[in-house]
């Protein structure tokens, strides 16, 4: 059994998320909790207006909300009919990244999927400041879908590091449930920095063979040049339907994310994103 946390403002592209999540764990037995997080700020003068004297501004925007993903749970169940599937809806009055902690840990949450915000114009998927305040804030693995992504198939797989020997089996297992329940071809980018030159590759292999035994192995080490056009490239030319990350110290997401500032952080992706938290 599976626990995926969808969480949700109603847009387009959190939308596509949720639909993207129901695909791809159609043949497995999952628990959904599709979950909106409501601040006093979201709720505009000309509401209040409307509001009658017996109700309370909270209760209006909760009941709102709950109402929006009861209408999503019913399109889904309507669309899709499936029985491995049971959806439950979480509204919250919090701060968008405590409220994703709390209900993490309270449902044993295994995935977070949510959607990123399209680049209009752009060959590029822009991360919204949420989205990248939860990958770098919660413990809970994060899988981002660009806008307009649809679930076709995950045959092949790439996963990023700067320093594969910090990776262990806990940290990774989002990875490998993923590779096995698709029979994905791994392909294993080795992206160095000042912190991490000199490393054994024979340990490297060691480990991928003990631990992805089943799937296809391709260790490459880049050096040099624009690491985030070269990573594009090796998506393009080898048809990589999914690209993860471990999120550590030095990283090469934490170097991403210090590059690029949240608010406009683009990357030429427009395959789902996969960050894992490094785990003791």
């Amino acid at each position: 059994m599976k626990n995926i946390l969808l969480p949700t403002d109603f847009s387009k592209n959190s939308i596509n998320a949720i639909n993207y999540a129901v695909e791809m764990y159609k043949d497995i037995t999952c628990n959904f909790y599709i979950l909106n997080v409501q601040k006093a700020s979201s709720f505009i003068s000309d509401d209040m207006m409307s509001v009658s004297p017996s109700a309370t501004i909270y209760t209006t925007i909760v009941d709102a909300a709950k109402k929006s993903i009861t209408n999503i749970i019913t399109q889904i169940e309507t669309h899709y009919n499936n029985k491995n599937h049971r959806l439950f809806s979480i509204v919250d009055y919090d701060n968008f990244v405590d409220s994703i902690k709390q209900v993490s840990e309270k449902y044993e949450i295994d995935l977070i999927i949510m959607g990123t915000k399209g680049a209009s114009g752009l060959e590029k998927v822009i991360f919204g400041t949420n989205t990248v305040h939860v990958m770098q804030r919660c413990n809970v693995p994060v899988l981002a879908i660009p806008d307009g992504c649809t679930f076709t198939n995950l045959n092949n797989i790439a996963f990023t590091s700067s320093n594969l020997l910090a990776a262990n089996i806990k940290t990774l297992e989002p990875l490998k449930d993923f590779i096995t329940l698709f029979q994905s071809n791994l392909s294993v980018l080795h992206i160095p920095d000042e912190k991490h030159l000199d490393q054994n590759q024979n340990s490297i292999f060691d480990f991928f063979k003990i631990y992805f035994k089943n799937a296809k192995h391709k260790l490459i080490e880049i050096k040099k040049g624009n690491t985030y056009d070269i990573v594009h490239k090796f998506i393009e030319d080898n048809d990589i339907k999914m690209l993860s990350f471990m999120d550590e110290k030095h990283s090469f997401l934490e170097r991403f994310f210090t590059k690029h500032p949240v608010e406009t952080f683009a990357f030429k992706i427009d395959i789902p994103f996969l960050v894992m938290k490094k785990l003791d």
